[in-house]
């Protein structure tokens, strides 16, 4: 044997030995797995016979010639391609919870299979899921859910209580939206419409209920794809540094593309005249995106009358986009009554006969102020003060006298009670209801100064006062 093959040999021998040890450690290893899974004896029965055959073949090596040992590598190739395969494989099925329980039948290939796709993806489980996995499986979500009927949006708008001069405006603009559609079709020329709106209204008279129904119907009608409504005031629009208000306001307005971007106190933005105020960088970044995405993007503005008046008129950029106008009145005593029952209702609980009067009563004495009260937002209140007086009476009670009657019964003491314990509210004794806002106003604009100090909470009106710091763009 010369010195070529003399090495060969002891290379062999080598290898055969490290292989030998790290196929059995291996084995040990898919065995140990295998084992706390319910593998079967007759398969741990065939990867020892393969590991022997493994050994018996590398026994043979020695002393064969050099085709010989070729044809024999060749086999002990094959032998470890086919125990890597199969071994894997159950290796595989154990950690993603594939492989049978002791007391189950092997999985068919259909019943894998159908396992696989409720299971997530190695990727996925690794928390490594891709951005297209992801808005793939978003998309797919998106499809299966049933689109709404445009009937039954309107008859659950149609519903609610009050807002009568809103329904009726909400059904001309649908069935202009329709009659639109209807002559595109047709190749007929239509006028352009402004689909943008503005709310105007005091507190909880149903601006932001309606601005969803509103995204619903808008997708319905086909006009927009998604038909999200994205909530924001000022402080989601306006940065306090230069250069930051136009990212802000552009990341807002990439989440409401496809639906409703809905801005509540929308003249917020304009009504600082200082020099380090970005309100007007906000208006102008919305401008031109409600130019770009006309589309797909419906821009709806809320806020005080009078107020939103002034925010309309003080761009014209916003005077030719913004031409569609809904106001919001007051509720009646007779509607917010009923907005008090419908919360009884909905709650599980049973309002007596005498208790009415003292709920009226409740209502008159804290609804001084339309703006402060809040219309349906201030019957919630009062709602909720209600309640803890109740829950105070309930739960003197002896337990064994408690029943399903008791626990749903709001008496006119507990309205009499919460009434002492409320508040009292004073009314507004400004000349003109714009007092009562330039006061709110004001309040927004008590901020932090610079320096840390508070500003002075009596600051002037807010037409004779503009901001002084950037800190005034950041808390209002």
């Amino acid at each position: 044997m010369d010195e070529k093959d003399l090495t060969l040999e002891k290379q062999l021998e080598r290898i055969h030995e490290i292989t030998s040890r790290n196929l059995r450690r291996v084995s040990d290893d898919i065995w140990g797995v295998l084992k706390g899974t319910g593998a079967s004896k007759r398969e741990e029965d065939k990867a020892s016979q393969l590991i022997k055959e493994y050994e018996q073949m590398g026994k043979t090596l020695k002393g064969q010639s050099s085709d010989y040992r070729d044809e024999m590598i060749e086999r002990q190739m094959e032998v470890i391609k086919a125990l890597t395969k199969d071994e894997a494989k159950f290796v595989s099925d154990s950690l993603w919870d594939n492989y049978p329980s002791p007391d189950s039948s092997p999985l068919s290939d259909a019943e894998k299979k159908e396992t696989n796709q409720k299971n997530r993806p190695m990727e996925q489980a690794s928390g490594k899921s891709s951005e297209g996995s992801v808005k793939a499986e978003e998309a797919k979500e998106e499809a299966e859910e049933p689109p709404e009927k445009l009937e039954d949006i309107l008859s659950e708008l149609h519903s609610y209580i009050g807002l009568g001069k809103i329904k009726t405006e909400v059904d001309n603009l649908v069935n202009m939206v329709r009659v639109h559609k209807m002559r595109e079709e047709h190749g007929l020329p239509t006028v352009d419409m402004s689909l943008h709106m503005v709310f105007s209204g005091n507190p909880g008279t149903g601006k932001t209920m309606i601005a969803r129904v509103m995204a619903r119907i808008y997708k319905c009608l086909g006009i927009l794809s998604k038909g999200q409504l994205i909530e924001v005031d000022r402080s989601g629009l306006v940065a306090g540094y230069v250069g930051q208000t136009a990212t802000k306001t552009l990341e807002v307005i990439e989440k409401a593309l496809g639906g409703v971007l809905f801005i509540d106190e929308a003249y917020a933005l304009t009504y600082h005249k200082g020099d380090n105020d970005f309100g007007q960088e906000a208006v102008d970044t919305l401008l031109k995106a409600m130019e770009d995405h006309r589309d797909d993007l419906i821009v709806i503005v809320a806020g005080y009358d009078g107020l939103m008046d002034e925010f309309i008129t003080s761009n014209p950029g916003l005077e030719s986009r913004f031409n569609r106008f809904l106001h919001f009145d007051d509720y009646t005593m007779e509607e917010m009554m009923a907005i008090f029952n419908m919360r009884c209702k909905q709650g599980g609980y049973s309002l007596d006969e005498d208790a009415s009067d003292e709920v009226e009563a409740f209502i008159v004495k804290q609804n001084v102020d339309p703006i402060t009260f809040g219309n349906a937002r201030g019957i919630r209140n009062l709602f909720e003060q209600v309640l803890v007086t109740q829950a105070n009476r309930i739960v003197t009670i002896p337990a064994e006298e408690i029943t399903k009657e008791k626990l749903m019964q709001i008496s006119a003491d507990d309205v009499q009670k919460a009434a002492d314990l409320a508040i009292p509210r004073e009314k507004n004794t400004g000349d003109m209801p714009e007092d009562t806002l330039a006061g709110l106003l004001n309040q927004l604009k008590t901020s932090v100064t610079p320096d840390g100090s508070e500003e002075d909470e009596h600051a002037g009106a807010y037409e004779e006062e503009a901001p002084t710091s950037e800190g005034d763009d950041k808390n209002v």
